[in-house]
């Protein structure tokens, strides 16, 4: 193996076989182990996986549940033995893989840090020369002397991580390290991040928060179904990891809406009854003009989408059906943007206050397009309302109203919080 590299992974698989009933009592194992009937599924996690991690690098791991990331790492630690394939590992290794590896609750958090120490290879003298730096970081003096099963799952993660950090190995293996903790002490392993990788330390990330992946990582590697799906630089994985993730919310959204028409052609006599006062709320006007469907596409109009980029362009297609004779002059369309968690009012955009005229020929063709250059919402997921008026919105008499029309989710690549996002400048 090259000088150079701290860790090399060759064409690593690893397959769990998964029983398909469970067995509850040791008669139940008996029979089973005599009479054969005990059958099992067999679950690839890792499959044909290959790379390598240089010395002093920041690697991440990312991918989604299920996708292999914590196998990968337990192979890496050896906890788990490879079923093919090689590892290679040119340094000492300090894992912090799992809540509780390592620790015995009925110890206090002062014989949990020697022991755990101790596992990790540090000699009596160096645990003592360590123990308060460990505590420390920890922020735990008060608590040190108390069994561990009193401690909460943030104390005994901080306590982990602590003796993890002053085991000072040269490769550090991390498993959703700020998945548990407080603010403070997640600043404090970000902290740690940084001390870290100006030491030329070697450390292997797996996280979902795929901003401090791209912010600490050098490359990293996206796992699915056991396989690698790309590896490269921080960036553009954690990009590739977005958009795969917004592939497989379309798809889900699909398969919803599909469900929904579905549900709705199924309804009994019954319950249309009992919900036609909701219906009748959402679902009003003489309708003349006929409010059909919502259908949403990138700027281009080449793609039609259920999940938007926040801050990309969009075109909101309103699509109805006219009906014979209707004077066309004076209509006016609109649509209203809501938060589908608590119906929270986000925007409204409508001819009317953009004092566009829908002439008749326009209104003619069965559909308006409403094109936003850059959208602001953030991460979400939104619902829209839609209206079709004359000479103004009317809320009380419309032609139709039509409450929920389409459903559709918002996911922003640049990790900003709130509502909106918002175009800004710093100087």
């Amino acid at each position: 193996m090259d000088s150079n590299i701290a860790i090399s992974v060759s064409r690593v698989s690893k397959t769990f076989r998964i029983p398909h009933e469970k067995v509850t009592s040791i008669r139940g194992a008996f029979t089973t182990a005599f009479n054969g009937e005990r059958t099992y599924e067999e679950f690839k996690a890792l499959d044909d996986v290959s790379f390598e991690v240089k010395k002093g690098e920041f690697f991440g791991i990312i991918g989604r549940n299920g996708s292999g990331k914590s196998t990968l790492l337990k192979v890496l630690a050896g906890i788990y033995e490879a079923d093919k394939g090689k590892v290679k590992i040119d340094g000492m290794i300090s894992p912090f893989l799992e809540l509780g590896i390592g620790f015995n609750p009925e110890l206090s958090g002062r014989d949990n840090v020697y022991l755990n120490a101790t596992v990790l290879g540090m000699t009596q003298k160096q645990i003592d020369e360590k123990f308060d730096a460990i505590v420390a970081f920890s922020e735990l003096e008060r608590f040190i002397d108390q069994k561990l099963k009193n401690y909460s799952s943030g104390m005994q993660v901080r306590l982990a991580f602590s003796v993890s950090i002053h085991a000072n190995r040269e490769i550090l293996l991390m498993d959703e390290v700020l998945a548990v903790g407080d603010s403070n002490f997640q600043s404090k392993c970000l902290t740690e991040f940084s001390r870290y990788k100006e030491l030329g330390k070697t450390v292997i990330l797996v996280s979902h928060d795929i901003a401090t992946v791209q912010r600490y990582c050098d490359r990293a590697v996206l796992l699915r179904n056991g396989k690698i799906v790309t590896i490269g630089d921080a960036e553009g994985v954690g990009n590739a990891y977005i958009y795969e993730n917004m592939s497989d919310e379309e798809n889900r959204l699909r398969g919803e809406q599909r469900a929904e028409k579905d549900l709705e052609i199924k309804i009994e006599k019954d319950d249309i009854l009992k919900q036609a006062e909701e219906i009748e709320e959402r679902n009003r006007g003489s309708r003349e003009i006929e409010l059909k469907r919502i259908r949403i596409f990138d700027i281009d109009g080449n793609s039609e989408k259920n999940v938007l980029v926040s801050g990309a362009g969009v075109v909101f297609r309103v699509e109805y059906s006219v009906e014979k004779g209707v004077d066309l002059d004076g209509i006016v369309i609109g649509l209203g943007i809501h938060l589908r968690e608590n119906n929270q009012y986000c925007f409204a955009l409508n001819s009317f206050v953009d004092a566009i005229t829908l002439s008749s020929e326009m209104i003619a063709r069965g559909y308006v397009d409403i094109e936003i250059p850059k959208l602001i919402l953030n991460n979400g997921e939104y619902v829209i309302n839609s209206i079709v008026s004359r000479n103004k919105i009317n809320l009380v008499n419309p032609i139709h109203f039509l409450g929920g029309i389409k459903r559709f989710s918002v996911r922003n690549t640049n990790y900003n919080e709130g509502l909106f996002l918002i175009d800004h400048n710093w100087r």
